[in-house]
C-alpha cells in the first residue's frame, strides 16, 4: 500500500473579474479570462490537494492568470486579488518573510486580498533557520547565536503569522539553510536543538490549530531516522524541497513513508539541470516566464502519483512551484494537476 501511495509503483464560484485599464493608471488587478478554463479539471482534483505558487509578481503570466499587463510592484501589492481566484490556485508561498520578518499588518494585507478557503504557505525568517550571520553577498562571516530559537521562531514569525493570517495560514516552513561541517558532523546536537524549537512552535499553536509545520532540508546527510524521530515527537513534517541541492524525488520519499500519515508540503524550487546554485542561471533562461522552457516530466510523473496517494487518503497537501522549476509556475500547475487526475483514471 506504502509503495503505491508514494508513487513507487506505476501507478465556490468565482467572481467575475473586471477589464484591466491602462497600465498606468492600474490600482487593481483582474483575472485572465482564459483561467476559468481549468474549473472543470479542478473539480477532479482531491478536495485536500492545494496548488501555488512562490511569489506571483510577475507581468509575464498576462493571459495565464493576469487579464492585462501589469507593473511588478502593483502585482505585488494587490495581484493576490485575481490570482486567488484562479480555480488551481488555492495557497501561495510567501518567501519574502525568509529575508526579513513581516509584521502583523503586512499578514494581514495579504489575507484581506483572498477569500475564506484560501491558505498560505510561510517561510521562517533565516535569523532563525541560519547557523550563520550573512553579509549583503550571502556569504557567512560570524555564527548565528539565534540559530533555531524557539522564543525568536514565535515572536518573529509565528504569531504575527497567526494573528495577521488567522485561519488562512496553512503552512509555516522552516527552511534550514546549509549547513557546516561543524553541524552535519554532529547531527545529534542538530536534531536535538530542532526538536526543542518546534517544541516550543507547537506549544504556541492552538491545540485545534491545523496549521502544518514543516522542516526544509539543503544538507542530503541530515535524511536520517534521527530525523523522522525529531518530526514526529513534535507533531511536524518533512518538507520535500525540489532543487539541485538536494537529491531527486525519488530519494526523499522515504521520509515521507516513515512520517505516514501525515500531510505533504513540496516546494518545488529549481530544475536540477541547473544545479545547486543555478537560481540566475535559470531566471535569464526562463524569461519572461510565459513558456514551459525546461520540462521535468519525470519529477511531475512522480510527484503526481504521490499527491494522488497522500490527498486521496485524506491528508493535506501543499505544493508550491516557482519559475525556476520549469520556467512557468502556472503552466507547471495545470501539467501537474492533469496528471494527478490522470493518475486517478489509470487507477
Amino acid at each position: 500500500m506504502q509503495d503505491d501511495l508514494f508513487g513507487d509503483a506505476p501507478p465556490p464560484s468565482k467572481s467575475t473579474p473586471k477589464k484591466a485599464a491602462s497600465k498606468r493608471s492600474l490600482t487593481q488587478v483582474g483575472l485572465a479570462e482564459q483561467a476559468q478554463e481549468w474549473t472543470e479539471l479542478a473539480a477532479h482534483l482531491p478536495q485536500h490537494l492545494r496548488f501555488g505558487v512562490s511569489t506571483w509578481s510577475y507581468p509575464g503570466w498576462k493571459g495565464l492568470v493576469w487579464n492585462g499587463e501589469y507593473d511588478r510592484s502593483v502585482l505585488s501589492k494587490r495581484g493576490l486579488e485575481a490570482y486567488h481566484q484562479h480555480p488551481l490556485m488555492r495557497t501561495v508561498c510567501i518567501d519574502r518573510s525568509f529575508w526579513r520578518p513581516l509584521t502583523v499588518t503586512q499578514y494581514a494585507a495579504y489575507a484581506a486580498q483572498v477569500d475564506e478557503d484560501f491558505r498560505f504557505v510561510v517561510k521562517c525568517p533565516a535569523m532563525v533557520t541560519d547557523a550563520q550571520v550573512r553579509d549583503e553577498h550571502g556569504k557567512g562571516y560570524t555564527v548565528n547565536p539565534d540559530f533555531l530559537s524557539g522564543s525568536l521562531a514565535v515572536e518573529q514569525f509565528v504569531q504575527p503569522a497567526m494573528d495577521g493570517l488567522g485561519n488562512k495560514l496553512g503552512v509555516l516552513v522552516f527552511q534550514l539553510s546549509p549547513l557546516s561541517l561543524k553541524w552535519l558532523n554532529h547531527p545529534d546536537d542538530l536534531f536535538q536543538q530542532l526538536g526543542q524549537m518546534l517544541a516550543v512552535v507547537r506549544q504556541a499553536l492552538p491545540a485545534e490549530s491545523g496549521v502544518i509545520v514543516a522542516v526544509e532540508l539543503r544538507d542530503a546527510a541530515l535524511l536520517s531516522p534521527s530525523l523522522v524521530t525529531t518530526l514526529k515527537t513534535h507533531g511536524a513534517t518533512f518538507c520535500l524541497g525540489l532543487h539541485g541541492k538536494m537529491p531527486p524525488i525519488e530519494q526523499q520519499l522515504p521520509i515521507l513513508r516513515a512520517l505516514w500519515p501525515g500531510p505533504l508540503v513540496c516546494r518545488w524550487n529549481l530544475n536540477r539541470r541547473f544545479g545547486p546554485y543555478g537560481y540566475g542561471e535559470a531566471q535569464e533562461a526562463h524569461a519572461p516566464f510565459n513558456a514551459l522552457v525546461s520540462e521535468d516530466v519525470h519529477t511531475r510523473q512522480i510527484l503526481a502519483r504521490t499527491l494522488r496517494g497522500i490527498a486521496g487518503a485524506g491528508q493535506p497537501a501543499y505544493v508550491t512551484i516557482s519559475n525556476d522549476a520549469e520556467g512557468c509556475s502556472p503552466l507547471s500547475i495545470q501539467k501537474l494537476a492533469q496528471a494527478v487526475v490522470s493518475s486517478a483514471s489509470a487507477e
